[in-house]
């Protein structure tokens, strides 16, 4: 078995692991690296792989970052199944289809902006990775698979999908291939996992046997700050700020709209929270809303509390979910008693852009950021304090305060990774962690060998693992 780390290799995004074993080659996920000029040069790189020869895929879950380039995958002559769960395949419909129209927007601007360029670099980023087209192509090859039952993607492939805990949908998954002497090897890929005891989703399934693990590290070398301290730290933010300015959330589109939306329900109920306008300015987290519902099945004990809180949220007069392009235009007016969520997540494109640019030179207003921001993004540099920004073509001064609100990540800590991984009756002969940035993934191998005494490599971008 050869593994190749194409991506997420000491850093966060852009998962895409290669599997070659006993003439069967498959992917585990296709994702789009996220972050600045060196993650978009990234993602227009050709494969480094003959994308025709890849027998399968296995998507973990549907976030971008796993699964944003298989429409490239299916342009570029990729003709087999992609395998995920249910709610997976709903929320990629959603979120590649976003995906498409980001890039043709983001495409045009380029061009207008270097019209007079001729170099082949301009030409090329003036066009977008795929098109609604490429999306279509693709989720025609998904097949939907529920959790804890077996099959087989290939004559010598077993693979079984395990509740991983981080969105709706999402997976770990359990694959036994073939070793060629008439016994079986097993590699488990957790995807991202999820941090324990958190609402609505289920705790991450633990893994009883490995022989081979690839383990996300986003959080490796940190631990969250408790649910109730960020509750607290959100409602000093939120009852300062709105007397006199606006709060921008920039938040992922699925799983983290919905969590946050959850607490201001449960907050404005207990009257810490007054009745605060709270927009969900996101056409993409109005239908992930409308998929959580629908998959109710994979919620956890608190599902019953979710669901009367749904059902408020459409109801209540405070909290508006919109999707025309006027309506969010019409929130630039707002100078006070706003609350706004909006995608993307790591503020490197859709409506937050907007709300960011009119927003962020005003002193009375704040932004919270409550999801990991990847190195080069405009999040990770509004974290690390940047004093300035250059938004739509011009230089945007960074008066508002910046909150980051640790507590609410979908992504399991160091703690509660080093807990999942000693559900192993013992340890993986083979280990590699992935999905985190070189210190985050270092201090984590750190920790499993000497907490666990794992075997962990981490893996370099590009470097191929022979087990």
């Amino acid at each position: 078995m050869n593994i190749t780390f194409h991506g997420a290799a000491q850093s966060v995004t852009g998962s895409c692991f290669l599997v070659e074993a006993h003439g069967c080659r498959f992917l585990i996920d296709c994702g789009m690296a996220q972050g600045g000029r060196e993650a978009d040069e990234h993602n227009q790189k050709a494969f480094a792989f003959d994308a025709a020869r890849i027998d399968f895929v296995v998507l973990t879950h549907a976030h971008i970052d796993h699964s944003g380039l298989l429409p490239k995958l299916a342009a570029r002559g990729f003709k087999g199944p992609i395998y995920t769960t249910s709610a997976t395949r709903d929320l990629l419909d959603v979120l590649l289809k976003d995906s498409a129209h980001i890039q043709q927007i983001e495409a045009e601007r380029y061009a207008k902006r270097h019209h007079d360029r001729k170099s082949d670099k301009d030409a090329y980023q003036a066009q977008p990775l795929y098109t609604l087209a490429h999306v279509a192509r693709a989720m025609e090859l998904v097949q939907a698979k529920p959790y804890g039952k077996q099959f087989e993607p290939h004559p010598s492939v077993r693979l079984c999908f395990q509740d991983a805990g981080h969105i709706l949908g999402s997976a770990i998954a359990e694959i036994w291939l073939a070793d060629g002497q008439g016994g079986t090897k097993k590699l488990v890929a957790s995807g991202d996992l999820g941090q324990p005891g958190r609402v609505i989703l289920r705790d991450p399934t633990p893994i009883a046997q490995a022989d081979v693990l690839l383990i996300e590290s986003t959080y490796g070398d940190r631990l969250h700050r408790n649910t109730e301290d960020t509750l607290d730290e959100l409602v000093e933010v939120v009852t300062r700020t709105v007397p006199h300015g606006n709060v921008v959330i920039p938040a992922f589109a699925v799983g983290r709209t919905q969590e946050l939306l959850y607490h201001f329900v449960q907050l404005i109920q207990q009257g810490r929270l007054p009745n605060v306008e709270i927009f969900v300015d996101s056409p993409m987290a109005v239908a992930a809303t409308e998929i959580t519902l629908k998959h109710f099945a994979v919620f956890d004990e608190e599902a019953k509390q979710l669901l009367a809180s749904a059902r408020q949220l459409k109801e209540s007069p405070h909290i508006h979910f919109i999707s025309d392009v006027e309506e969010s235009i019409k929130l630039n007016r707002i100078r006070n008693g706003a609350v706004i969520i909006s995608a993307s997540g790591m503020c490197d494109a859709g409506r937050v852009l907007h709300h960011l640019h009119n927003n962020l030179s005003r002193p009375e207003c704040a932004v919270l950021i409550c999801g990991f921001q990847a190195r080069g993004s405009l999040g990770r540099r509004l974290v690390d304090g940047v004093k300035q920004v250059r938004m739509f073509g011009e230089e945007v001064e960074v008066r508002a305060s910046v909150h980051t609100l640790g507590g609410f990540s979908a992504h399991a800590d160091q703690k509660a990774l080093l807990d999942w991984a000693a559900a192993f009756a013992k340890p993986p002969a083979q280990t590699f962690v992935v999905h985190g940035e070189e210190d985050a993934a270092q201090t984590l191998a750190r920790e499993l060998r000497q907490q666990l005494h794992f075997n962990v490599s981490v893996p370099e971008l590009g470097q191929t693992m022979e087990i």
